[in-house]
């Protein structure tokens, strides 16, 4: 989700320390790879080798194609505290191994062992706090330019709601990135009028929204662009997801960063049918 793109059991959860040492997990199929359709194999970093390849993709894609400012201490990476204690689902191309769409996840147990979420460095999370044991975060998704298509989403997505039914987690929060740049233009008049839009529809009830630390001043920007979100968000609302609060502005990432919450309750009946067999 913070790029929901940034972003933690049936069985043991994979509670490992911070380190990219193989995790041991009661059922090995969770880290297994699995063909899925459209020509892409989805399974979950087992070393550190692994996780590189989706640091360089999420780099490609977050500096390179949108201009993210990175911090990073391996060139060509994206790195961050986070990395070392998150489990990190990779989808490869079939035909070439190549890496073409990650998501990070931060269980319970690894968010309690590097003192919060990435989220919580963005907003006040505070009414969240009677879901923490049960909610995983999401970060960091992308795809490959070349691969933007419904099968690695949904590759995606599937494998993310067998890992949330395998360890019986059941919310999953992120930040939801709209870029700044809006006709040609560094605006956040876009990440307002989405914003305006989808409080009207999408908003979470009051006892779980949230405050962003460094919140985008929409209060002086044009609510009132014809603007459509970003494909990633629209596919999430889809999905049940709940807009958290207004959004925050992430500097590095020249982003709006709408908090999102998507509960697997939540999930319309056809959803649930497709990733979850019920």
């Amino acid at each position: 989700m913070e790029q929901l793109a940034q972003s933690g059991g049936f069985g043991v959860l994979p509670e490992r320390l911070a380190s990219h040492m193989p995790i041991t997990v009661a059922n090995a199929a969770v880290h297994s790879a699995q063909q899925s359709p459209g020509g892409v194999t989805v399974s979950w970093a087992r070393h550190q080798d692994e996780v590189r390849a989706a640091q360089r993709l999420r780099y490609d894609v977050f500096a390179v194609e949108m201009g993210a400012r990175l911090k990073a201490s391996l060139p060509g990476h994206d790195i961050d505290i986070f990395d070392n204690y998150c489990e990190h689902l990779l989808v490869r191309d079939s035909a070439t191994g190549q890496v073409i769409g990650t998501y990070r996840v931060l269980t319970p147990v690894q968010a309690k062992r590097v003192g919060s979420t990435y989220s919580d460095t963005e907003f006040d999370l505070t009414r969240l706090r009677g879901l923490r044991e049960r909610m995983v975060e999401l970060g960091r998704s992308c795809v490959h330019p070349e691969h933007r298509h419904g099968g690695v989403i949904l590759a995606l997505w599937s494998a993310l709601a067998e890992f949330m039914a395998r360890n019986q987690l059941d919310t999953m929060i992120g930040c939801a990135s709209i870029p700044m740049l809006h006709n040609g233009m560094v605006s956040g008049d876009a990440a307002a009028s989405i914003w305006h839009q989808l409080q009207a529809t999408h908003l979470a009830p009051i006892e779980h929204q949230v405050r962003p630390r460094l919140p985008l001043p929409v209060e002086r920007l044009d609510l009132s662009l014809a603007v459509e979100p970003p494909a990633l968000i629209k596919g999430y609302l889809r999905l049940g997801a709940k807009i958290l609060g207004a959004p925050a502005w992430d500097p590095d990432f020249n982003s709006a960063d709408l908090p999102m919450m998507m509960r697997l309750a939540d999930l319309p009946s056809r959803y649930r049918k497709h990733f979850l067999g019920a």
